[in-house]
């Protein structure tokens, strides 16, 4: 239930964003410059793990499911996502993940505590300076997206438990600007 008594008990993100309009329109241009510019050395899909996995971290409903059918629309196992969030030490992905997602939990879950170890064993598994930043970037989109969501009471869509073939087609060919421009946000 929102937590704005000017919104619907059961407002949508799209309400939210209609009410309070101030910062949207290059909110939603971060988030395509940093989910799905071409120039990242991450993949689409990888970036959107990373948008899943900080919001599962954060218990952030809306955005955690969200983005877990993004990255299934871009070929991610849900059982992954699921995974990582539990433990990244013993899920099933590559060794050179481990590290990766060791320090985005602790970027995200005890900023303060990120030291260069952290880092370093991050560039040890042949991750890049430009891939970590990039992964940075999402850790602190998906932070601060979650506490906008949560504070205003925003709860997941259905459409996110139970996706069609379409829906994850629709979500894997648009941008977060042909969202927003279709929903009348921008």
């Amino acid at each position: 239930m929102t937590h704005y008594p000017s919104l619907p008990a059961e407002a949508k993100l799209e309400e939210l964003f209609s009410r309070f309009p101030r910062g949207i329109a290059p909110l939603i241009s971060l988030h395509d410059q940093i989910l799905r510019d071409d120039s990242s050395e991450l993949s689409t899909a990888e970036r959107e793990l990373i948008a899943a996995f900080v919001s599962g971290l954060n218990a952030c409903d809306f955005c955690f499911g969200a983005h877990r059918l993004m990255a299934k629309a871009f070929g991610v196992d849900e059982a992954l996502i699921d995974a990582l969030v539990a433990d990244e030490q013993s899920a099933d992905i590559e060794k050179k993940y481990r590290p990766l997602f060791a320090f985005l939990r602790k970027l995200t879950l005890s900023p303060a505590k990120i030291i260069s170890t952290d880092s370093k064993a991050v560039f040890d598994a042949g991750w890049s300076e430009e891939a970590l930043y990039d992964a940075t970037l999402i850790c602190a989109l998906f932070n601060f997206m979650n506490r906008v969501l949560d504070g205003a009471g925003i709860e997941p869509k259905p459409l996110f438990e139970k996706p069609s073939d379409a829906d994850l087609q629709v979500r894997k060919s648009g941008t977060y600007t042909q969202w927003a421009k279709g929903a009348g946000l921008i």
